[in-house]
């Protein structure tokens, strides 16, 4: 298999046309004084997530997240990242706040540098700010020939707690890692250590679909199917592998990547002697977060060519296995989904909850930018403001 399809729309869709909501994006966060080259990486970094499926690490947090760390002065838009060390092919940096959306790819970017000399580059980061998608910045470097790792912690924020453990001592600590496939769509894993991340809780609750057993439990440790249950401290985010006996798998997973991504670089570590005094729920905030982001160039160790052509066996012969009777779907591999699915999106329009267009249209007109147009089931709605926000809002969106 060497193409990657489309996937049909899904009934009541809203699409917007995707240089569009770049557009929009890159416009509101020059608003809030990021100069236009990292604007526009931040607003790539930000739509990624909805033109790739992954919605919950999308534009619904623009207004939920990203903005508020501006407005509150957590995250600097003007920030100059300061190397602190250098070491060749290792190196450590000061973020001072900046933002994650642009800092992150900054950073991949810089050890891909480094492996380029090296054969490997590591750049340490730490008071870094929330970063997205860890698979967009971990794939940059795959169009190099390279493989990306990127971790991050997530600062002083406790939500899960240690298996058998009363408090909350660490964050979700996603983690990603990204190969090129050849011809291929790039192989990118990209997982919270949690069973799932925190948006994908609110995704739920906004659409007011209850949560399965085992994503989040109550302070009695009983399975909690309420989303709005996390955010209004009743209940905390369970480990990835909770429910068969794989927790402390999880909770590993967790604790490499605040080694990784917090103890190395100096970062704020969510276990720490404060974290004792809490009282089960959600605790601390995700201020100065450690980043850790690896990249490894395989070309410095052996033939390009023949790198490239076993990583399309690899992947290939993935993709090549025969489904189980009965399957739903072909098999496939971590990133094949997604690239298909950003395919699309650049192609027929990225898809929005209609809902979320007309909070966009709000942001719109509380920053001055023009709002970007959606089409709904196969009719140009029309740009989102004012009145049609209103009627765009009321057609059913999702996916």
């Amino acid at each position: 298999m060497t193409t990657v399809a489309s996937a049909p729309s899904a009934a009541g869709t809203v699409r917007v046309p995707y240089a569009d909501l770049i557009r929009f994006t890159t416009e509101v966060f020059t608003a809030h004084r990021l100069p236009p080259e990292r604007a526009r990486a931040a607003a790539e970094a930000l739509c990624y997530g909805d033109a790739a499926g992954m919605d919950s690490h999308g534009l619904a947090n623009l207004g939920r997240l990203y903005l508020p760390l501006l407005a509150e002065g957590r995250a600097d838009p003007l920030a100059e990242p300061e190397v602190v060390a250098d070491r060749g092919a290792a190196v450590l940096v000061d973020a001072a706040g900046a933002l994650g959306l642009w800092q992150a790819g900054a950073a991949m970017e810089l050890a891909a540098e480094r492996a380029e000399r090296h054969g490997i580059g590591l750049v340490s980061v730490r008071r870094a700010t929330h970063f997205g998608c860890a698979g967009h910045h971990a794939a940059r470097v795959t169009g190099r020939g390279m493989i990306g790792l990127l971790a991050s912690n997530c600062g002083r924020q406790r939500i899960a707690r240690p298996p058998g453990g009363a408090v909350a001592l660490l964050g979700t600590n996603p983690w990603s890692v990204a190969a090129p496939a050849g011809e291929l769509p790039p192989y990118v894993l990209d997982m919270s250590t949690t069973a799932v991340p925190t948006g994908r809780v609110r995704a739920a609750e906004r659409a007011g679909r209850p949560i399965p057993e085992g994503w989040l439990a109550g302070p009695d440790g009983r399975p909690v199917t309420d989303p709005g249950a996390f955010d209004r401290g009743e209940a905390h985010l369970l480990w990835l592998g909770s429910g068969a006996g794989g927790e402390f798998k999880g909770f590993g997973l967790g604790l490499m990547v605040e080694v990784l991504a917090a103890l190395l670089p100096g970062a704020g570590l969510g276990p720490e002697p404060a974290a004792l005094a809490g009282d089960g729920r959600p605790s601390g905030r995700d201020d100065d977060i450690g980043v850790f982001a690896l990249a490894i160039a395989p070309a410095t160790l052996r033939d390009a060519g023949q790198v490239a052509l076993d990583a399309r066996t690899l992947f290939g012969t993935v993709l090549d296995c025969p489904p189980v009777e009965g399957s739903c779907g072909p098999v496939v591999y971590p990133g094949w989904h997604e690239a298909r699915r950003t395919a699309e999106s650049h192609r027929d329009g990225v898809p929005l909850a209609a809902p979320l267009l007309a909070e966009l249209a709000t942001i719109a007109a509380e920053f001055g930018v023009r709002p970007v147009a959606g089409t709904v089931a196969g009719t140009v709605a029309g740009t989102v403001a004012g009145t049609d926000a209103g009627t765009v809002a009321g057609t059913e969106g999702g996916r």
